[in-house]
């Protein structure tokens, strides 16, 4: 699950790409109870979703042209323009070229092989999100993918990431983890987009994970909202209670109630 113990090739920041940012700000608002707070002068429309005083999230206006909405993850790097070639090296797209954002960090955003955009940040005086794995915020992360060994390469050499197969009735699960912390750092998974007709038909993609206390409330306050249920709220065995969904634009998220930690 994640933390704020951040290390390099680990998620520490999202944001999503919106045409209505007032909409998107009152959708995440009354789903997760964030507040809309503008970057600054000269952020382009950019803002930060905050939750008790601590950002969790970021908000950005698309222009004409830019969609579809979506939300992105950032994976954390040490040098942003080394990964981004990196990335190239590797037969990935740089789609952003690293960027200075004022003295809060580097960004950057790519694509790997199959086309899936993420997000690097290179920490300035901003590490990242300033929550995680609580309710409310980013606690898990997944890359829908039409070929999982070949996404394994990818991120293990462009964020140096590592993979392992957890079993669970009828197949197997590829964690993820950075190589600082190992797999007790893991803070996601790669799912064979051909074993999920929801996202076969969708298409790739990185999906964040946002905590809830109740899955089954948030799964009915997104339609409240005008928010759509792609999968409803499903139990996984040692795991939790999950949902998918997407805000009234189409950008796709999901829910976990975390399951009760055993004690050991």
């Amino acid at each position: 699950m994640l933390t704020t113990r951040f290390v390099d090739g680990a998620p520490v920041w999202t944001d999503v790409g919106a045409f209505d940012l007032d909409g998107a700000r009152a959708f995440y608002g009354g789903l997760f109870g964030w507040e809309f707070r503008p970057a600054g002068p000269g952020d382009g429309g950019y803002g930060l979703f905050r939750l008790d005083g601590r950002t969790v999230a970021g908000c950005a206006g698309l222009a004409a042209g830019q969609g579809p909405p979506s939300w992105t993850v950032y994976f954390r790097s040490a040098d942003a323009g080394a990964t981004a070639r990196n990335a190239e090296r590797a037969h990935g797209t740089v789609l952003v070229r690293p960027t200075d954002v004022t003295d809060q960090g580097r960004m950057a955003v790519l694509a790997d092989r199959a086309g899936v955009a993420f997000g690097l940040w290179q920490p300035g005086r901003t590490g990242g999100v300033d929550l995680a794995g609580s309710p409310g915020a980013l606690c898990w992360v997944e890359l829908y993918t039409p070929d999982v060994p070949a996404a394994a390469a990818f991120y293990h050499l462009v964020l140096g990431l590592e993979t392992s197969a957890a079993s669970f009735p009828g197949g197997t699960y590829t964690c993820v983890n950075p190589a600082e912390g190992g797999a007790d750092a893991m803070f996601g998974g790669v799912v064979p987009l051909a074993d999920d007709p929801v996202e076969a038909a969708a298409g790739a993609y990185w999906l964040p994970y946002f905590a809830v206390e109740d899955a089954d409330a948030a799964v009915a306050r997104t339609g409240e909202l005008g928010g759509t249920v792609r999968v409803p709220a499903t139990d996984i065995p040692g795991v939790g209670r999950v949902a998918r969904l997407a805000d009234p634009a189409g950008a796709r998220f999901a829910v976990l109630r975390p399951a009760p930690r055993r004690e050991p």
